[in-house]
Parts: C-alpha cells; structure tokens; sequence
C-alpha cells in the first residue's frame, strides 16, 4: 500500500537515478526509514526532513508534498477557485472587476467571510470570496476609506483568502499570491499590528516552501508590541510561527513557546484578527512543535493535558484532534487511538483531514498496518474518503 506523498517521494527519487543508500545519507536518515517512507509505512509529516529529502533529491519541497485538489471535495467548494483565483490575478494586475461600496458594508461582510473560515464553512467562505476581494480593491482605488479598507484587505487575504486555500489543497503558489498582496496593502498602510498580520502569512507561506530563514527573517521584522491586548495576541502568533520555524531549522523553540505562552495568560481566550489566539491554541501550537521536532510522545502528553472544548473555533478543534492523532499514529500501541483521533477531526471539518498533506501522510502510514477488524474498516473508510490509494 502506496500512499502518495511517499509514492512522489519515490517516483522522484527513480527519475534522478539515485539509490535508496544515496538519498538516505544525503537526508541523514537510513536507507531502511527511507524505504518505509515510500511505502506508506512510516509518514513524511515533518517539515525539515521534507526539506532534507528535497535538497537530496535537487527539487522544491513542493514537489513532495503538493496535493492540489487531488483529494474529491465538495463540488461547492472547488467551484470556487476559479474565480477566487480570477480576483488575485485582477488585483495583482490592477484591473478593478468589483463595486465600491461603503465600508460599513465591506467590514460587515469580511466579518462574515473570516467568521465562516473559523467555523469550517469553506463552500460558503469561497463562493463570498472573489467579490468580496473585487469590491474591496475597487473600493480602494475609489479612495473610500483607505486606511480601513486596506487593513480589511490583509485581513481578507490572510485570515480569508490564503487560509481558504490552504485548507482546500490548492497550489502553494496560488496562497502565496494572496499573501504577497497582504503584504503590499501593509506597505501603504503601515501599521505594526497589520505588518503582523501580514508577516504572519508570508511566514507561513515560506515555511509550506521550506524557506525557514527567510521565514525568520520576516517574523523577526514584525513586532507589533504588546500595549493593548490585540497587540500582544499578535505578538503571541508570531512567537509561536517563530518557534514552529526554529524548531525546522533544528534549533530549540521553546523559547517562543514560552514568550507566548506568557502573553496568553495576560490575555485569556480572545480572537483579535481571528487569530484565535490564547492558552489553548499555544497548547496546539506546542503539539505542532513537538511533532515537527520527532517527539510524539510530547505531542501526545500535551494533548492529554489540554481540554480542547476551550479551543474557540472549530478549525483549531479540528488542528487539535489531527495533530492528536498524528501523534498517536507514531506509537504502534495506540495506532487505534490514532485513528479515532483523526476521525474526530475529520467529522469536524472533513477538508481539514482530507487535503492536508500531514493528515494525509498519517492516514497512509495507518493504512499500511491496518488489519481486518473495525478499525481496520473505518482507516480504510477514511482512506476512501480522501482518495488515498490502497
């Protein structure tokens, strides 16, 4: 049984005529655990060794792990990329497609939007999408409410637009383009809290490409203080994407960790920029870490200590029991665990499960040592679901 993370993995691997021993030692692991990755039996679900793997085998990480839409959704949903992606092309280009509007009206409606992108309504927050984006930009080149209007702008591509995607499996490329419009609105604008924002975004589109320095480059240039309380929960998201990327690079990010564990406690529960941003989202932010660092059974300790009924959004309940999950899926004796975990998450927000790339890589590697039992059947159920071969 193939997954196809590790199916690429190997196809690519054929294509440049290098030996499983090659590769190996060039990513620093065996040739054994590179085997198991092409298998399926072993999930590729850490950013680093993805990077490792690519730089051995000269290509972008990209081209290991991309899964464009190759996962069956919802027609609703993949109906909308089209035009989502008509809208960025217009905006980058210049060519105003939208209405002005009032900006009573604009914020009112990208409420609507980023609140339906937290609650996993995705049909709903990609047919709003395109015209949202068009009536804002020609809002702006009508210079009603400039100021507002660009910082409901970052918003949008970054809360909205590039989380959307992302959450679609749609092209790295395709979200990188909505947060380097992001970035062009907080140049005008420019103002720390947004810079944030929009930092935020180019971060994590770079880590998705394996761009961990540059990513800490951008992070490190973004402090929007910690005055008011929107400020220090912008100020924790950049910790905690900074930590994420130190971890990458192989470096100790406990220290972001810690800083925005600190900034919670000071801030309690909130959602400012819905970011979502908090005690419990730093504890699945911990999870991330120690999964991208090899350290399941940490994840699996954190999970166990946090309550995620206190996790406000339904996309960070459903990052929670994925990355639960995940972890679980890494310790042979809970792989029945592992796969409950990651069915709560999918009852959550299917798309969640089906088209990330990690989730998918996991639910392969369970694939593989799944037995003729009821938790046999409903990995391989899940499996169907997402479209992972068997």
């Amino acid at each position: 049984m193939v997954d196809e993370i590790g199916y690429r993995l190997r196809e690519i691997r054929h294509a440049r005529r290098k030996s499983l021993e090659v590769v190996a030692g060039l990513a620093g692991i065996s040739p054994s655990y590179l085997s198991r990755l092409e298998s399926g039996k072993r999930a590729l679900d850490r950013r680093s060794l993805i990077v490792a793997l690519a730089n051995a085998l000269d290509v972008a990480p990209t081209e290991i792990t991309a899964v464009a839409l190759a996962a069956p959704g919802d027609a609703e949903e993949e109906r909308a990329l089209g035009p989502i992606r008509v809208a960025l092309q217009a905006a980058a280009y210049g060519e105003l497609m939208g209405e002005v509007r009032s900006v009573d009206e604009l914020r009112n409606r990208v409420a609507l939007v980023l609140d339906g992108q937290q609650n996993c309504e995705f049909a709903v927050v990609g047919a709003t999408l395109p015209a949202l984006i068009n009536d804002l930009y020609s809002t702006l080149a009508a210079g009603v409410g400039d100021q507002e209007v660009l910082r409901l702008l970052i918003l949008t591509q970054v809360q909205g637009t590039q989380a959307w995607l992302g959450d679609m499996g749609a092209s790295p490329d395709l979200a990188w383009q909505a947060s380097l419009l992001a970035k062009q609105a907080s140049d005008r604008l420019d103002e720390p809290l947004y810079r944030a924002v929009s930092a935020f975004g180019t971060a994590f589109g770079l880590i998705g490409a394996g761009g961990f320095d540059f990513a800490a480059r951008v992070l490190a240039d973004a402090d929007p203080g910690t005055a008011e309380s929107g400020d220090m929960q912008a100020s924790g998201m950049l910790a905690l994407a900074g930590s994420l990327v130190s971890t990458a690079q192989g470096t100790d990010g406990d220290a972001g960790l810690a800083y925005a564990a600190d900034l919670a406690r000071r801030t309690g529960e909130g959602n400012a920029l819905w970011f979502g941003f908090g005690p419990a989202n730093v504890g699945v932010w911990r999870m991330s870490v120690a999964l991208e660092a090899g350290r399941p059974a940490d994840a699996v300790r954190i999970a166990e200590s946090l309550d995620p009924t206190a996790l406000r959004s339904p996309t960070r309940q459903s990052a929670y029991w994925r990355d639960y999950g995940r972890a679980l899926a890494h310790i042979p004796s809970r792989r029945v665990d592992a796969v409950m975990m990651l069915r709560t998450a999918e009852r959550i927000s299917p798309a969640r499960i089906h088209r990330h790339p990690f989730a998918r890589a996991t639910i392969g590697e369970l694939l593989a040592h799944a037995r003729d039992d009821a938790i046999g059947r409903e990995i391989r159920a899940m499996a169907y679901r997402a479209g992972i071969r068997g």
